[in-house]
């Protein structure tokens, strides 16, 4: 990414790259933030060529197969003057590890910092790039605790853009989760490769998740919500977490 202040990403249209994960499993999640944008008045537009930005490759040390995903993503996205994704994970590879995969390639070098530059995380776009902090969403009475992941929380420095947005919904307390920024266990690749680890720290994380006075536990990563929503399934837990953007957007005026 350069070393120049991001471009401003007021009163351009969004190009939505909304992952894999969101698509395969969660796509409500991805009306969400649609809702939530053009509630805003901001126009939406999603390039239909996007596939996977090739964070599992990357981080399984398949530079070449990361590099072909990356300029998949690169040419679908060729033209938008502001990305969004809700996901930490998923921006902060755009962010952080276009520039690196590329950065021996002077062919696509250029093209990686461009992305990288006007590439958003959902919360980060509202807050900081917008300035966006209340929506006039309204909910009943509704406690909430939030889950740092730990690519936005480390990578992107998403500390308070969940809380401000959950505090001004109407009717919303939000609470403290102990271990609010203790990774949840997933972490992609290793999951798989460590499976002993991450089900041990997916147990902490459920533990804290129970004895937290919150009805929802409010996250920004799809991945991280699935891991603790199975680990709460599993144990026969009534609690369960949300993406903030379901959260967010089930609580607008949208009559």
């Amino acid at each position: 990414m350069s070393q120049d202040p991001r471009p401003s990403p007021r009163h351009k249209p969004v190009s939505l790259f909304v992952t894999c994960i969101i698509d395969m499993i969660y796509p409500g999640t991805g009306i969400s933030v649609v809702e939530i944008l053009e509630h805003l008045g901001v126009e939406v537009r999603f390039p239909m060529a996007q596939t996977c930005c090739g964070q599992p490759a990357y981080n399984a040390g398949a530079q070449a197969d990361a590099k072909a995903v990356a300029k998949q993503f690169l040419n679908a996205f060729e033209g938008a003057e502001v990305i969004v994704t809700p996901s930490g994970s998923c921006a902060s590879m755009v962010r952080h590890f276009y520039p690196d995969l590329f950065k021996d390639d002077p062919e696509w070098r250029d093209r990686a910092a461009w992305a990288a530059d006007i590439t958003w995380e959902f919360t980060e776009y509202l807050v900081d790039g917008l300035g966006v902090t209340d929506l006039g969403a309204k909910l009943p009475p509704t406690k909430v605790a939030l889950h740092n992941s730990c690519h936005g929380y480390r990578m992107l420095n998403l500390r308070s853009q969940v809380a401000t947005l959950a505090r001004n919904v109407e009717g919303v307390t939000v609470n403290t989760l102990d271990g609010s920024d203790q990774c949840c266990g997933f972490g992609g690749l290793f999951a798989v490769k460590m499976p002993e680890i991450s089900s041990a720290m997916l147990k902490e994380k459920v533990e804290h998740i129970e004895d937290a006075d919150a009805d929802i536990i409010l996250t920004g990563d799809a991945s991280c919500l699935t891991q603790m929503n199975g680990g709460l399934s599993r144990k026969g837990s009534d609690r369960r977490t949300m993406h903030i953007a379901d959260f967010l957007a089930q609580g607008l005026d949208k009559d």
